[in-house]
């Protein structure tokens, strides 16, 4: 592989191929995620804005897996609900848990499409489904919601006629002020068939740390906002908030004590998940 690439794998007859989109030089969102989760399909350029921005926010990564807790418990309560269908948009790189997994362990006809605009994520997904008839992925934005429900993978895969669990888990804080989020957020809540759900969570400009680590992100990466909890609890107006509501992400229906008082990877990120009545 390419100097500076030694922590990056890929499943492919070669080992050394590398999918020809693939700008290394360019940090990519779903990379650096998984850079702070400690994964290693990332580039020195990513690994480079997660160490700066855990010199801000020194929580060793916590915050994020977090966030992927909370999507295995969001993803395994909808699915208990009787949801049998998923839109994850923002989805990432596969790890361990993914949406698919969760969802078809409790109902192994789960459909699940997955959506995220860096081609990585596209190349691992196709080598990790190739098997698996009912979970499929997209390149397509967050911010163009026709693209994504007219795409051929997605428009007669998904019915949206029925109830469907909507996911936008770190996602929808990557969207700038000027860019409308709430807005959008309610384009793809109108498309949902009513007794769906939506599972959101949101950077939260609670802490100063989480300021510096925003500060990092706009800097590096170009993206990356914290907003406060009130305008965190507007993107699910009109859907019925389950219990225990809008909260930091680790406050969210646990599965062990939370320890108080929370860490800063605990209060980093907040969101729920909400029916469409």
């Amino acid at each position: 592989m390419g100097e500076g690439l030694p922590n990056v794998t890929w499943t492919h007859q070669d080992p050394d191929y590398l999918p020809p989109e693939i700008d290394t030089s360019k940090p990519s969102i779903a990379r650096v995620y998984d850079a702070f989760l400690g994964g290693k399909d990332n580039f020195a350029v990513d690994r480079a804005i997660a160490a700066e921005g855990m010199k801000h926010f020194p929580d060793n990564g916590e915050g994020a897996r977090h966030n992927r807790a909370m999507l295995f418990r969001g993803v395994k309560f909808m699915t208990e609900q009787g949801i049998d269908q998923f839109l994850d948009i923002g989805s990432g790189l596969p790890t361990m848990d993914n949406t698919h997994s969760v969802a078809q362990r409790i109902n192994p006809d789960a459909r699940v499409v997955y959506v995220d605009n860096d081609p990585i994520v596209l190349a691992h997904a196709r080598a990790l489904l190739q098997t698996n008839d009912n979970t499929r992925v997209i390149t397509a934005d967050l911010r163009e919601p026709e693209v994504i429900f007219n795409h051929p993978k997605v428009a007669g895969f998904l019915d949206f006629s029925r109830p469907i669990g909507l996911l936008l888990l770190a996602v929808v804080h990557h969207l700038g002020d000027d860019e409308g989020p709430a807005e959008l957020v309610d384009t793809y809540k109108e498309r949902l068939a009513p007794g769906s759900y939506m599972q959101l969570t949101h950077f939260c400009s609670c802490a100063p740390e989480v300021r510096a680590l925003e500060g990092v992100l706009l800097a590096m990466l170009g993206t990356g906002r914290a907003r406060d909890m009130d305008e965190i609890v507007r993107f699910f107006d009109g859907l019925e908030p389950v219990e225990p509501g809008i909260v930091h992400v680790p406050e969210w229906r646990p599965e062990q004590p939370v320890k108080r008082p929370l860490g800063l990877g605990a209060i980093c990120t907040a969101g729920g998940v909400a029916r469409k009545p």
